[in-house]
Protein backbone atom coordinates (compact mmCIF):
# COMPACT_ATOMS: atom_id res chain seq x y z
CA UNK A 1 0.00 0.00 0.00
CA UNK A 2 0.90 3.68 -0.71
CA UNK A 3 1.81 6.24 1.80
CA UNK A 4 -1.70 6.87 3.43
CA UNK A 5 -0.31 10.96 3.54
CA UNK A 6 -0.38 10.84 -0.09
CA UNK A 7 -3.79 9.68 -0.31
CA UNK A 8 -4.72 12.22 1.93
CA UNK A 9 -2.96 15.28 0.50
CA UNK A 10 -4.73 14.08 -3.00
CA UNK A 11 -8.59 14.52 -1.74
CA UNK A 12 -7.73 17.99 -0.63
CA UNK A 13 -4.56 19.82 0.42
CA UNK A 14 -3.90 20.80 4.35
CA UNK A 15 -2.02 23.58 2.72
CA UNK A 16 -4.44 27.24 2.72
CA UNK A 17 -0.91 28.25 0.32
CA UNK A 18 -2.99 26.59 -2.19
CA UNK A 19 -6.12 28.58 -2.63
CA UNK A 20 -6.43 31.72 -4.60
CA UNK A 21 -9.05 34.02 -5.45
CA UNK A 22 -10.38 34.02 -8.56
CA UNK A 23 -11.54 37.24 -10.80
CA UNK A 24 -15.31 37.38 -9.64
CA UNK A 25 -13.93 36.25 -5.86
CA UNK A 26 -14.17 33.03 -5.77
CA UNK A 27 -11.73 30.62 -3.29
CA UNK A 28 -10.75 28.05 -5.56
CA UNK A 29 -7.17 25.80 -5.47
CA UNK A 30 -5.10 27.13 -7.84
CA UNK A 31 -4.90 23.90 -10.21
CA UNK A 32 -8.33 23.97 -10.52
CA UNK A 33 -8.35 27.01 -12.66
CA UNK A 34 -6.04 24.80 -15.75
CA UNK A 35 -8.93 22.82 -15.97
CA UNK A 36 -11.48 25.83 -16.27
CA UNK A 37 -9.02 26.80 -19.07
CA UNK A 38 -8.54 23.42 -20.76
CA UNK A 39 -12.46 23.53 -21.01
CA UNK A 40 -13.44 27.42 -22.52
CA UNK A 41 -15.50 27.28 -25.53
CA UNK A 42 -13.60 26.43 -28.31
CA UNK A 43 -14.91 24.78 -32.04
CA UNK A 44 -11.79 23.05 -32.77
CA UNK A 45 -11.40 21.30 -36.56
CA UNK A 46 -10.42 17.80 -35.53
CA UNK A 47 -9.26 16.81 -39.23
CA UNK A 48 -10.91 18.03 -42.41
CA UNK A 49 -14.70 17.20 -41.93
CA UNK A 50 -14.71 16.94 -38.06
CA UNK A 51 -15.62 19.42 -36.06
CA UNK A 52 -16.31 19.27 -32.39
CA UNK A 53 -17.19 22.26 -29.89
CA UNK A 54 -16.48 22.37 -26.58
CA UNK A 55 -17.29 24.55 -23.56
CA UNK A 56 -21.04 25.24 -25.04
CA UNK A 57 -22.39 23.25 -22.55
CA UNK A 58 -21.69 20.61 -19.93
CA UNK A 59 -20.49 18.17 -22.65
CA UNK A 60 -18.96 18.36 -26.08
CA UNK A 61 -21.23 18.41 -29.25
CA UNK A 62 -19.45 16.76 -32.56
CA UNK A 63 -20.12 16.84 -35.83
CA UNK A 64 -18.98 14.22 -38.49
CA UNK A 65 -18.84 15.10 -42.31
CA UNK A 66 -19.53 12.08 -45.17
CA UNK A 67 -20.78 12.46 -48.42
CA UNK A 68 -24.42 11.62 -47.48
CA UNK A 69 -24.49 15.18 -44.74
CA UNK A 70 -23.58 15.64 -41.34
CA UNK A 71 -23.65 13.28 -38.52
CA UNK A 72 -24.89 15.26 -34.99
CA UNK A 73 -23.18 13.49 -32.28
CA UNK A 74 -24.51 14.62 -28.65
CA UNK A 75 -27.07 17.69 -28.54
CA UNK A 76 -26.76 18.74 -24.92
CA UNK A 77 -28.98 20.17 -22.02
CA UNK A 78 -31.34 21.93 -24.25
CA UNK A 79 -32.82 23.31 -27.49
CA UNK A 80 -30.60 26.67 -26.89
CA UNK A 81 -27.37 24.94 -26.13
CA UNK A 82 -28.03 23.04 -29.58
CA UNK A 83 -28.91 25.89 -31.55
CA UNK A 84 -25.33 27.58 -30.42
CA UNK A 85 -23.40 24.45 -31.62
CA UNK A 86 -25.20 24.35 -35.12
CA UNK A 87 -24.71 27.84 -35.71
CA UNK A 88 -20.68 27.05 -35.13
CA UNK A 89 -21.30 24.60 -37.97
CA UNK A 90 -22.87 26.85 -40.26
CA UNK A 91 -19.38 28.97 -40.07
CA UNK A 92 -17.34 25.73 -41.87
CA UNK A 93 -19.98 23.91 -43.99
CA UNK A 94 -23.54 24.94 -45.55
CA UNK A 95 -24.49 20.54 -45.59
CA UNK A 96 -27.13 19.39 -44.29
CA UNK A 97 -27.28 16.85 -40.57
CA UNK A 98 -28.67 13.74 -42.07
CA UNK A 99 -28.71 12.07 -38.41
CA UNK A 100 -28.51 12.22 -34.83
CA UNK A 101 -25.96 9.89 -32.37
CA UNK A 102 -26.43 9.73 -28.60
CA UNK A 103 -23.94 8.57 -26.94
CA UNK A 104 -25.09 7.99 -24.15
CA UNK A 105 -28.69 8.65 -22.27
CA UNK A 106 -27.23 11.87 -20.56
CA UNK A 107 -26.88 14.57 -23.43
CA UNK A 108 -29.69 14.43 -25.63
CA UNK A 109 -32.40 17.14 -24.62
CA UNK A 110 -31.10 19.75 -27.85
CA UNK A 111 -32.26 17.33 -30.68
CA UNK A 112 -35.46 19.32 -31.27
CA UNK A 113 -32.82 22.27 -32.32
CA UNK A 114 -31.52 19.71 -35.29
CA UNK A 115 -35.14 19.13 -36.35
CA UNK A 116 -35.55 22.76 -37.14
CA UNK A 117 -32.73 23.00 -38.68
CA UNK A 118 -33.66 20.49 -41.41
CA UNK A 119 -36.96 21.53 -41.95
CA UNK A 120 -38.56 18.24 -40.36
CA UNK A 121 -37.51 14.68 -38.30
CA UNK A 122 -33.88 12.73 -39.27
CA UNK A 123 -32.77 9.67 -37.74
CA UNK A 124 -31.78 9.68 -34.46
CA UNK A 125 -29.35 6.55 -33.05
CA UNK A 126 -29.12 5.49 -29.69
CA UNK A 127 -28.79 2.12 -27.53
CA UNK A 128 -31.76 0.54 -26.63
CA UNK A 129 -31.40 1.19 -22.78
CA UNK A 130 -31.87 5.42 -23.14
CA UNK A 131 -35.09 5.27 -22.71
CA UNK A 132 -35.11 3.13 -19.42
CA UNK A 133 -32.39 5.09 -18.04
CA UNK A 134 -34.35 8.24 -18.48
CA UNK A 135 -37.31 6.78 -16.62
CA UNK A 136 -35.18 5.47 -14.31
CA UNK A 137 -33.99 8.67 -13.00
CA UNK A 138 -37.20 10.77 -13.86
CA UNK A 139 -39.16 8.14 -11.21
CA UNK A 140 -39.63 6.95 -7.97
CA UNK A 141 -35.69 8.29 -7.52
CA UNK A 142 -36.32 11.69 -8.88
CA UNK A 143 -36.21 13.89 -6.32
CA UNK A 144 -32.99 12.23 -4.62
CA UNK A 145 -31.15 12.63 -8.37
CA UNK A 146 -32.13 15.96 -8.50
CA UNK A 147 -31.02 16.82 -5.19
CA UNK A 148 -27.53 14.85 -6.24
CA UNK A 149 -27.18 16.82 -9.27
CA UNK A 150 -27.38 20.33 -7.89
CA UNK A 151 -24.81 19.39 -5.09
CA UNK A 152 -22.43 17.71 -7.38
CA UNK A 153 -22.93 19.86 -10.13
CA UNK A 154 -23.24 23.48 -7.86
CA UNK A 155 -26.23 24.01 -9.96
CA UNK A 156 -27.66 26.88 -6.95
CA UNK A 157 -24.14 28.35 -5.88
CA UNK A 158 -23.41 31.69 -7.08
CA UNK A 159 -21.78 33.41 -10.07
CA UNK A 160 -19.12 35.46 -7.92
CA UNK A 161 -18.13 35.70 -4.49
CA UNK A 162 -16.20 33.21 -2.55
CA UNK A 163 -18.75 30.47 -3.08
CA UNK A 164 -19.02 31.49 -6.62
CA UNK A 165 -19.11 28.67 -9.42
CA UNK A 166 -16.00 27.95 -11.12
CA UNK A 167 -16.36 24.35 -13.40
CA UNK A 168 -17.34 21.62 -13.32
CA UNK A 169 -14.47 19.20 -13.48
CA UNK A 170 -16.09 18.03 -17.37
CA UNK A 171 -17.60 21.27 -18.42
CA UNK A 172 -17.48 24.84 -17.29
CA UNK A 173 -20.99 24.67 -16.51
CA UNK A 174 -23.95 22.17 -15.74
CA UNK A 175 -26.25 24.86 -18.11
CA UNK A 176 -24.55 27.53 -19.65
CA UNK A 177 -26.48 30.86 -18.32
CA UNK A 178 -26.40 32.09 -22.18
CA UNK A 179 -28.74 28.84 -23.22
CA UNK A 180 -32.11 30.27 -20.62
CA UNK A 181 -34.76 29.15 -20.48
CA UNK A 182 -33.32 25.75 -21.62
CA UNK A 183 -35.94 25.10 -23.78
CA UNK A 184 -36.26 20.46 -23.32
CA UNK A 185 -35.77 19.28 -27.07
CA UNK A 186 -35.18 15.36 -26.27
CA UNK A 187 -36.10 12.86 -29.21
CA UNK A 188 -36.62 8.93 -28.35
CA UNK A 189 -33.98 7.59 -30.34
CA UNK A 190 -35.66 5.93 -33.82
CA UNK A 191 -32.90 3.63 -34.30
CA UNK A 192 -32.07 1.31 -31.46
CA UNK A 193 -28.49 0.07 -31.31
CA UNK A 194 -27.07 -2.71 -28.93
CA UNK A 195 -23.70 -2.44 -30.13
CA UNK A 196 -21.55 -5.11 -32.39
CA UNK A 197 -23.36 -2.94 -35.77
CA UNK A 198 -20.95 -2.31 -38.67
CA UNK A 199 -22.90 0.01 -40.77
CA UNK A 200 -22.86 3.17 -43.58
CA UNK A 201 -23.70 6.21 -42.33
CA UNK A 202 -23.94 9.58 -43.87
CA UNK A 203 -21.58 7.99 -46.41
CA UNK A 204 -19.22 6.49 -43.95
CA UNK A 205 -18.29 3.04 -42.67
CA UNK A 206 -19.30 3.38 -38.91
CA UNK A 207 -18.64 0.68 -36.33
CA UNK A 208 -20.69 0.93 -33.04
CA UNK A 209 -19.39 -0.87 -29.69
CA UNK A 210 -20.82 -0.61 -26.61
CA UNK A 211 -18.93 0.31 -23.94
CA UNK A 212 -20.27 0.87 -20.44
CA UNK A 213 -18.57 3.82 -18.84
CA UNK A 214 -20.54 6.55 -16.14
CA UNK A 215 -24.09 5.05 -17.75
CA UNK A 216 -24.39 1.27 -18.98
CA UNK A 217 -26.06 2.96 -22.29
CA UNK A 218 -22.71 4.27 -23.78
CA UNK A 219 -21.47 3.18 -27.21
CA UNK A 220 -18.22 4.01 -28.42
CA UNK A 221 -18.10 5.28 -32.72
CA UNK A 222 -15.40 4.51 -34.54
CA UNK A 223 -15.08 6.11 -38.44
CA UNK A 224 -12.38 3.80 -39.57
CA UNK A 225 -11.97 5.89 -42.86
CA UNK A 226 -11.25 8.82 -41.10
CA UNK A 227 -9.13 7.46 -38.09
CA UNK A 228 -11.54 8.90 -35.56
CA UNK A 229 -12.77 7.37 -32.86
CA UNK A 230 -15.75 9.29 -30.57
CA UNK A 231 -16.68 7.94 -26.99
CA UNK A 232 -18.04 8.46 -23.97
CA UNK A 233 -15.13 6.29 -21.88
CA UNK A 234 -11.65 8.48 -21.71
CA UNK A 235 -12.09 11.65 -19.76
CA UNK A 236 -10.32 15.38 -19.25
CA UNK A 237 -9.93 13.93 -15.75
CA UNK A 238 -9.54 10.45 -13.68
CA UNK A 239 -12.70 8.84 -14.40
CA UNK A 240 -15.42 9.25 -12.10
CA UNK A 241 -15.76 5.62 -10.58
CA UNK A 242 -17.83 6.82 -7.40
CA UNK A 243 -20.54 10.15 -8.56
CA UNK A 244 -21.09 12.19 -5.48
CA UNK A 245 -24.67 12.74 -6.65
CA UNK A 246 -25.54 9.17 -6.42
CA UNK A 247 -25.74 6.86 -9.32
CA UNK A 248 -25.86 3.20 -9.77
CA UNK A 249 -22.34 1.42 -9.83
CA UNK A 250 -19.52 1.71 -12.10
CA UNK A 251 -17.85 -1.22 -12.72
CA UNK A 252 -14.38 -0.69 -13.60
CA UNK A 253 -13.66 -4.39 -15.08
CA UNK A 254 -15.95 -3.35 -17.90
CA UNK A 255 -14.86 0.03 -18.53
CA UNK A 256 -11.29 -1.78 -18.76
CA UNK A 257 -12.99 -3.10 -21.78
CA UNK A 258 -13.94 -0.67 -23.64
CA UNK A 259 -10.84 1.34 -22.87
CA UNK A 260 -9.07 -1.77 -24.25
CA UNK A 261 -11.07 -1.65 -27.34
CA UNK A 262 -10.50 2.15 -27.86
CA UNK A 263 -6.62 1.63 -27.63
CA UNK A 264 -6.66 -1.58 -30.31
CA UNK A 265 -8.41 0.74 -32.87
CA UNK A 266 -4.80 2.66 -33.05
CA UNK A 267 -7.29 6.32 -34.03
CA UNK A 268 -5.62 9.31 -34.79
CA UNK A 269 -7.90 11.06 -33.13
CA UNK A 270 -10.12 10.68 -29.96
CA UNK A 271 -13.05 12.97 -29.44
CA UNK A 272 -14.41 12.25 -26.36
CA UNK A 273 -18.43 13.58 -25.01
CA UNK A 274 -15.99 16.01 -22.40
CA UNK A 275 -12.87 18.12 -23.17
CA UNK A 276 -10.70 18.80 -25.80
CA UNK A 277 -10.22 15.85 -28.46
CA UNK A 278 -6.97 14.37 -28.60
CA UNK A 279 -4.95 14.25 -32.03
CA UNK A 280 -2.06 12.10 -31.93
CA UNK A 281 1.41 13.65 -31.38
CA UNK A 282 3.04 10.63 -30.73
CA UNK A 283 2.14 10.39 -27.05
CA UNK A 284 -1.67 9.53 -27.52
CA UNK A 285 -1.91 5.81 -26.99
CA UNK A 286 1.00 6.53 -23.81
CA UNK A 287 -1.74 8.39 -22.65
CA UNK A 288 -4.61 6.43 -23.46
CA UNK A 289 -2.83 3.38 -21.43
CA UNK A 290 -2.19 5.40 -18.91
CA UNK A 291 -5.55 6.45 -18.06
CA UNK A 292 -6.69 2.90 -18.51
CA UNK A 293 -4.26 0.96 -16.10
CA UNK A 294 -5.36 4.33 -13.65
CA UNK A 295 -8.90 2.82 -13.00
CA UNK A 296 -7.08 -1.22 -12.87
CA UNK A 297 -4.72 0.33 -9.97
CA UNK A 298 -7.75 1.06 -8.31
CA UNK A 299 -9.89 -1.67 -8.89
CA UNK A 300 -6.55 -4.39 -8.70
CA UNK A 301 -5.73 -2.34 -4.98
CA UNK A 302 -8.71 -2.34 -3.62
CA UNK A 303 -9.31 -6.11 -4.05
CA UNK A 304 -6.19 -6.35 -2.86
CA UNK A 305 -6.67 -4.84 0.78
CA UNK A 306 -9.88 -6.24 1.00
CA UNK A 307 -8.32 -9.89 0.42
CA UNK A 308 -5.95 -8.80 3.27
CA UNK A 309 -8.44 -7.60 5.45
CA UNK A 310 -8.70 -4.14 5.16
CA UNK A 311 -12.04 -2.45 5.68
CA UNK A 312 -12.74 0.35 3.12
CA UNK A 313 -11.77 3.07 5.61
CA UNK A 314 -8.03 1.66 6.25
CA UNK A 315 -8.24 1.34 2.16
CA UNK A 316 -9.26 4.71 1.37
CA UNK A 317 -6.72 6.07 3.19
CA UNK A 318 -3.91 3.37 1.84
CA UNK A 319 -4.30 3.27 -1.33
CA UNK A 320 -2.98 6.51 -3.64
CA UNK A 321 -2.52 6.91 -7.65
CA UNK A 322 0.85 6.59 -8.79
CA UNK A 323 2.63 10.14 -8.23
CA UNK A 324 2.51 9.88 -12.22
CA UNK A 325 -0.83 10.20 -12.41
CA UNK A 326 -0.78 13.58 -11.56
CA UNK A 327 1.63 14.76 -14.35
CA UNK A 328 -1.23 14.38 -17.00
CA UNK A 329 -4.71 15.95 -16.32
CA UNK A 330 -6.00 12.74 -17.80
CA UNK A 331 -5.19 11.30 -14.52
CA UNK A 332 -5.53 13.96 -12.26
CA UNK A 333 -8.35 14.27 -9.56
CA UNK A 334 -10.41 17.39 -11.19
CA UNK A 335 -13.78 15.65 -11.23
CA UNK A 336 -13.68 13.06 -8.20
CA UNK A 337 -11.74 11.94 -5.82
CA UNK A 338 -9.51 8.47 -5.79
CA UNK A 339 -10.46 7.55 -1.85
CA UNK A 340 -14.03 7.67 -3.00
CA UNK A 341 -13.68 5.66 -5.90
CA UNK A 342 -11.71 3.34 -3.68
CA UNK A 343 -14.76 3.18 -1.57
CA UNK A 344 -16.92 2.74 -4.39
CA UNK A 345 -15.67 -0.32 -5.85
CA UNK A 346 -15.10 -2.03 -2.39
CA UNK A 347 -18.96 -1.53 -1.82
CA UNK A 348 -19.89 -2.43 -5.45
CA UNK A 349 -18.11 -5.67 -5.09
CA UNK A 350 -19.53 -6.82 -2.07
CA UNK A 351 -21.87 -4.70 -0.48
CA UNK A 352 -21.93 -1.98 2.33
CA UNK A 353 -20.52 -4.37 5.04
CA UNK A 354 -16.70 -3.97 5.23
CA UNK A 355 -15.67 -5.75 7.87
CA UNK A 356 -15.30 -3.16 10.90
CA UNK A 357 -17.69 -4.38 13.80
CA UNK A 358 -18.59 -1.29 14.80
CA UNK A 359 -20.40 -1.48 11.50
CA UNK A 360 -22.75 -4.14 12.21
CA UNK A 361 -25.04 -2.15 14.73
CA UNK A 362 -24.52 1.72 14.72
CA UNK A 363 -26.35 3.85 17.06
CA UNK A 364 -28.77 6.15 15.52
CA UNK A 365 -26.80 9.20 13.91
CA UNK A 366 -28.16 11.77 16.45
CA UNK A 367 -27.80 9.34 19.37
CA UNK A 368 -24.02 8.65 18.76
CA UNK A 369 -23.45 12.66 17.98
CA UNK A 370 -24.85 13.30 21.41
CA UNK A 371 -22.92 10.73 23.14
CA UNK A 372 -19.70 11.59 21.59
CA UNK A 373 -20.22 15.44 22.28
CA UNK A 374 -20.85 14.80 25.96
CA UNK A 375 -18.25 12.27 25.89
CA UNK A 376 -15.54 15.00 24.78
CA UNK A 377 -16.63 17.39 27.61
CA UNK A 378 -19.72 19.16 26.09
CA UNK A 379 -21.07 21.13 23.07
CA UNK A 380 -18.20 23.99 24.24
CA UNK A 381 -15.26 21.93 24.67
CA UNK A 382 -16.01 20.29 20.89
CA UNK A 383 -16.58 23.84 19.43
CA UNK A 384 -13.00 24.72 20.51
CA UNK A 385 -11.47 21.47 19.36
CA UNK A 386 -13.31 22.38 15.85
CA UNK A 387 -11.80 25.63 15.92
CA UNK A 388 -8.52 24.67 17.09
CA UNK A 389 -8.30 21.66 14.32
CA UNK A 390 -9.29 23.97 11.73
CA UNK A 391 -6.30 26.64 12.80
CA UNK A 392 -4.24 23.61 12.76
CA UNK A 393 -5.14 22.81 9.43
CA UNK A 394 -6.64 19.57 10.01
CA UNK A 395 -9.57 19.49 8.34
CA UNK A 396 -10.74 15.75 8.54
CA UNK A 397 -10.63 15.97 12.42
CA UNK A 398 -12.53 19.44 12.30
CA UNK A 399 -15.54 18.36 9.39
CA UNK A 400 -16.12 15.13 11.99
CA UNK A 401 -16.11 17.08 15.62
CA UNK A 402 -17.86 19.80 13.58
CA UNK A 403 -20.58 16.97 12.08
CA UNK A 404 -21.18 15.65 15.94
CA UNK A 405 -22.30 19.35 16.66
CA UNK A 406 -24.45 19.46 13.57
CA UNK A 407 -26.54 15.92 14.30
CA UNK A 408 -27.52 16.65 17.99
CA UNK A 409 -31.31 16.88 17.85
CA UNK A 410 -30.25 20.26 20.16
CA UNK A 411 -27.95 21.55 17.43
CA UNK A 412 -28.12 25.52 17.08
CA UNK A 413 -27.09 27.70 14.45
CA UNK A 414 -23.50 28.21 16.00
CA UNK A 415 -23.05 24.58 15.42
CA UNK A 416 -24.33 24.36 11.48
CA UNK A 417 -22.57 27.07 10.79
CA UNK A 418 -18.92 25.66 12.05
CA UNK A 419 -20.08 22.76 9.87
CA UNK A 420 -20.40 24.84 7.04
CA UNK A 421 -16.81 27.04 7.92
CA UNK A 422 -14.92 23.57 7.58
CA UNK A 423 -16.52 22.63 4.41
CA UNK A 424 -16.16 26.12 2.55
CA UNK A 425 -11.88 25.30 4.32
CA UNK A 426 -11.98 21.65 2.08
CA UNK A 427 -13.84 23.41 -0.78
CA UNK A 428 -11.05 25.82 -1.25
CA UNK A 429 -8.24 23.67 -1.23
CA UNK A 430 -9.54 20.34 -3.33
CA UNK A 431 -8.49 20.07 -7.33
CA UNK A 432 -11.67 18.21 -8.27
CA UNK A 433 -15.12 19.89 -8.73
CA UNK A 434 -17.38 17.85 -7.70
CA UNK A 435 -16.15 17.77 -3.74
CA UNK A 436 -15.95 21.85 -4.19
CA UNK A 437 -19.27 22.18 -5.61
CA UNK A 438 -20.95 19.83 -3.27
CA UNK A 439 -19.09 20.94 -0.08
CA UNK A 440 -20.26 24.69 -1.18
CA UNK A 441 -23.58 23.46 -1.56
CA UNK A 442 -24.26 21.90 1.89
CA UNK A 443 -22.43 24.56 3.30
CA UNK A 444 -24.68 26.90 2.12
CA UNK A 445 -27.54 24.93 2.76
CA UNK A 446 -26.13 24.67 6.28
CA UNK A 447 -25.69 28.31 6.92
CA UNK A 448 -28.92 29.55 5.32
CA UNK A 449 -27.73 31.09 2.13
CA UNK A 450 -29.19 28.99 -0.22
CA UNK A 451 -32.77 27.61 1.04
CA UNK A 452 -32.49 23.73 -0.55
CA UNK A 453 -35.50 23.00 2.12
CA UNK A 454 -37.67 22.15 -1.33
CA UNK A 455 -35.38 19.16 -2.00
CA UNK A 456 -35.60 17.16 0.73
CA UNK A 457 -39.36 16.09 0.09
CA UNK A 458 -41.05 14.61 -3.21
CA UNK A 459 -42.94 17.17 -5.38
CA UNK A 460 -44.94 15.53 -7.81
CA UNK A 461 -45.82 18.30 -10.98
CA UNK A 462 -49.27 17.98 -12.22
CA UNK A 463 -47.72 18.63 -15.86
CA UNK A 464 -45.18 15.83 -15.81
CA UNK A 465 -47.70 13.93 -14.51
CA UNK A 466 -50.25 14.26 -17.23
CA UNK A 467 -47.46 13.55 -20.03
CA UNK A 468 -47.63 10.50 -18.19
CA UNK A 469 -50.42 7.60 -18.34
CA UNK A 470 -52.42 7.36 -14.67
CA UNK A 471 -50.54 3.93 -13.95
CA UNK A 472 -47.50 5.30 -13.97
CA UNK A 473 -48.37 8.00 -11.56
CA UNK A 474 -49.89 6.06 -9.14
CA UNK A 475 -47.03 3.70 -9.09
CA UNK A 476 -45.35 6.81 -8.32
CA UNK A 477 -47.03 6.79 -4.61
CA UNK A 478 -45.32 3.90 -3.60
CA UNK A 479 -42.07 5.84 -2.36
CA UNK A 480 -44.75 8.61 -0.69
CA UNK A 481 -46.63 5.83 1.70
CA UNK A 482 -45.87 6.78 5.42
CA UNK A 483 -45.80 3.49 6.72
CA UNK A 484 -47.00 3.95 10.19
CA UNK A 485 -49.87 5.95 8.86
CA UNK A 486 -50.47 3.04 6.84
CA UNK A 487 -50.49 0.07 9.27
CA UNK A 488 -53.72 -1.93 9.37
CA UNK A 489 -54.94 -0.37 5.95
CA UNK A 490 -56.36 -2.95 3.57
CA UNK A 491 -57.57 -0.49 1.00
CA UNK A 492 -58.20 -1.66 -2.45
CA UNK A 493 -59.19 1.62 -4.95
CA UNK A 494 -60.01 2.20 -8.54
CA UNK A 495 -60.06 5.37 -10.35
CA UNK A 496 -62.16 5.02 -13.33
CA UNK A 497 -61.74 8.33 -16.03
CA UNK A 498 -64.30 9.35 -18.42
CA UNK A 499 -62.74 7.94 -21.49
CA UNK A 500 -63.46 4.16 -19.99
CA UNK A 501 -59.91 3.58 -18.72
CA UNK A 502 -59.10 2.80 -15.18
CA UNK A 503 -55.79 2.65 -13.09
CA UNK A 504 -55.86 1.31 -9.29
CA UNK A 505 -53.67 1.12 -6.13
CA UNK A 506 -54.13 -1.72 -3.53
CA UNK A 507 -53.01 -0.45 -0.16
CA UNK A 508 -52.23 -3.23 2.28
CA UNK A 509 -49.01 -4.54 4.18
CA UNK A 510 -47.96 -0.55 4.85
CA UNK A 511 -47.15 -0.92 1.32
CA UNK A 512 -48.81 0.46 -2.38
CA UNK A 513 -49.00 -1.66 -5.21
CA UNK A 514 -50.43 -0.47 -8.52
CA UNK A 515 -53.49 -2.66 -10.00
CA UNK A 516 -55.18 -2.03 -13.31
CA UNK A 517 -58.52 -1.56 -10.78
CA UNK A 518 -59.79 -5.01 -11.23
CA UNK A 519 -61.77 -6.45 -7.82
CA UNK A 520 -61.61 -2.87 -6.06
CA UNK A 521 -64.15 -2.60 -3.39
CA UNK A 522 -63.92 1.41 -3.74
CA UNK A 523 -64.25 3.44 -6.74
CA UNK A 524 -63.38 6.91 -7.51
CA UNK A 525 -64.87 8.61 -11.05
CA UNK A 526 -62.30 11.90 -11.80
CA UNK A 527 -60.73 13.28 -15.13
CA UNK A 528 -57.26 12.31 -15.49
CA UNK A 529 -55.84 15.88 -15.37
CA UNK A 530 -57.80 16.27 -11.99
CA UNK A 531 -56.31 13.31 -10.52
CA UNK A 532 -52.94 14.78 -11.74
CA UNK A 533 -54.09 17.56 -10.09
CA UNK A 534 -54.62 15.77 -6.68
CA UNK A 535 -51.55 13.49 -6.87
CA UNK A 536 -49.54 16.87 -7.10
CA UNK A 537 -51.34 18.86 -3.93
CA UNK A 538 -53.02 21.47 -6.52
CA UNK A 539 -56.29 20.11 -5.61
CA UNK A 540 -57.68 18.07 -2.91
CA UNK A 541 -59.80 15.14 -3.97
CA UNK A 542 -62.39 15.63 -1.00
CA UNK A 543 -62.91 19.16 -2.70
CA UNK A 544 -63.23 17.43 -5.90
CA UNK A 545 -66.11 15.18 -4.03
CA UNK A 546 -67.91 18.13 -2.72
CA UNK A 547 -68.28 20.08 -6.21
CA UNK A 548 -69.26 17.05 -7.86
CA UNK A 549 -66.19 17.34 -9.94
CA UNK A 550 -65.25 13.67 -9.04
CA UNK A 551 -67.42 10.71 -7.63
CA UNK A 552 -66.94 8.09 -4.87
CA UNK A 553 -69.10 4.79 -4.63
CA UNK A 554 -67.92 2.76 -1.09
CA UNK A 555 -67.04 4.31 2.15
CA UNK A 556 -66.00 7.97 2.01
CA UNK A 557 -64.90 8.53 5.41
CA UNK A 558 -62.79 4.99 4.98
CA UNK A 559 -61.22 6.03 1.77
CA UNK A 560 -60.12 9.43 2.49
CA UNK A 561 -58.66 8.39 5.59
CA UNK A 562 -56.81 5.10 3.79
CA UNK A 563 -55.56 8.19 1.40
CA UNK A 564 -54.09 10.38 3.89
CA UNK A 565 -51.29 7.88 4.34
CA UNK A 566 -49.98 9.27 1.55
CA UNK A 567 -47.38 12.27 1.44
CA UNK A 568 -49.72 14.32 -0.96
CA UNK A 569 -51.59 17.17 0.20
CA UNK A 570 -54.18 16.08 -2.60
CA UNK A 571 -55.07 12.93 0.28
CA UNK A 572 -56.03 15.30 2.71
CA UNK A 573 -59.60 16.59 3.43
Amino acid sequence: MADPAASIHRSFSSDPAVTVTESAGQRVHRRALEQSERLQRRFYTVRPGVWCLVGNGLSNQTFIEGPGGVIAIDTGESVEEMRAALAELRTVTAAPVVAVIYTHFHYLAGTRAVFEAAGGPVPVHGHERIPLNLARTGAEIGPAYASGLIHQFGIRLPEEGPDGQVNVGLGLRFRNPEHAPFTPGYVPPTVLWRGGEDLVLAGLRLQVTHAPSDSDDSLTLWFPDLGVCVHNILWPTLFNIFAIRGEAYRDPQGLLTGLDHVISLGAQHLVGTHGPPLSDDGTLRERAIRYRDSIQFLWDQTVRGMNNGLTADQMAHSIALPAACNEDYLTSEFYGVAEHHVRQIAAGIRGWFDGDPGKLFPLAPADRAARLVDGFGGAEAVRARVAAARQDNDLRWALELAGWLADRPEAVDEDRQAQADVLRDIAARTTAANIRNWCLTKARDLDGSTDLSRLRGHRLRAATLRAGTPAAALNLLRVLLDPDRAAGIDLNLAFVFPDGGRAGLHLRNSVSVATDGEGARATVRIAWPDLASVLAGDATLAALLDSGSATLQGDRAGVLAALSAFDTAGFRA
